[in-house]
């Protein structure tokens, strides 16, 4: 389990590689600090002293940094983050996704949901990926695996990216939520992630954005469109144009086991392999004429 003080001990470190050299402490950080500091030597801590009464001040908390000022903030000096406050630490993308991830594990406003399963598939690929896809929730197989998109429908993206000339390693692949909801009874069957279990998670994947700085974002069915872009619509009134999420572009396409569900529609693969293509001019693949043609009806 994280602790407070190892959260603040990431936040520390995490502001002295960025050459910050002083952090402000307000009387009540510098009791806990005090209180930690007493314990770790053995002794007893003494009781915290209570802040002089000021009637012209009211003591009104900070509230917590969005996930969005994290990791460009010019401030100085940086207040100490709360328990929960995500905090991203570490140097490289890859050291600071390391970072979203030992916190993503033990988030406490999920695990008050009560909702989640207990294993954590937070991601895989390249930190320097150009390309992000995001999917709603692990499922089944996922879980098992350890990874997303691990099962059948896993093996459809595997094949479209090799469709593209790209492999998963080249990419970078993510969820809205890091934990497989829970059902009653619950074997191989899954469900969406509800809005509440997307909301706890956000912070992560906008993180995760910001950390990796992709030429564009790939939204894998209606629930990864809502969770980033906020628009309760079909896919198919979503596809076949480009949104934007904080700069970055959103490609919004049928989730892969659209394809499995549809039998194997051609003209389901078609409007997906046209997202596809629009995503590769967008990051300057090069598209060859068989690669143009691909599921178009025969002449």
């Amino acid at each position: 389990m994280i602790r407070p003080v190892d959260v603040l001990l990431e936040f520390l470190q995490a502001e002295q590689a960025r050459g910050v050299t002083h952090v402000h402490l307000d009387e009540a950080a510098r009791v806990s600090l005090r209180e930690i500091f007493v314990r770790s030597k053995g002794g007893q801590a003494p009781p915290p002293r209570p802040p002089s009464p000021d009637p012209t001040v009211a003591s009104v908390a900070p509230p917590p940094k969005p996930a969005e000022d994290l990791l460009d903030d010019g401030n100085d000096v940086p207040s100490v983050p709360a328990a929960t406050e995500l905090v991203v630490g570490g140097g490289t993308r890859a050291e600071k996704l390391e970072s979203l991830k030992r916190q993503a594990k033990n988030w406490a406003p999920a695990k008050a949901l009560g909702s989640l399963r207990d294993v954590m598939v937070f991601s895989e690929g390249n930190p320097d990926a150009r390309i992000m896809l995001v999917g709603e929730a692990p499922r089944h197989q996922d879980e098992r695996e350890g990874k997303p998109f691990a099962g059948p429908a896993g093996q459809k993206l595997t094949d479209i990216l090799k469709a593209m000339g790209l492999t998963r390693e080249e990419v970078y692949i993510s969820n809205l939520v890091k934990f497989r909801p829970s059902a009653p009874r619950q074997t191989t069957n899954n469900r969406m992630p509800n809005a509440e279990e997307v909301a706890v998670f956000l912070p992560f994947l906008r993180a995760e954005i910001q950390i990796i700085r992709p030429t564009c974002v790939i939204a894998l069915g209606e629930k990864a469109a809502e969770g980033l872009l906020g628009l309760a619509e079909s896919v198919a009134n979503l596809r076949g144009t480009w949104h934007e999420l904080e700069g970055t572009a959103v490609r919004v396409t049928y989730h892969p086991s659209h394809l499995m569900q549809s039998g194997g529609d051609q003209q389901t693969k078609r409007q997906i392999w046209e997202d596809m293509l629009a995503v590769m001019e967008k990051i300057d693949l090069p598209i060859s004429t068989k690669q143009q043609g691909y599921f178009l009806p025969k002449a």
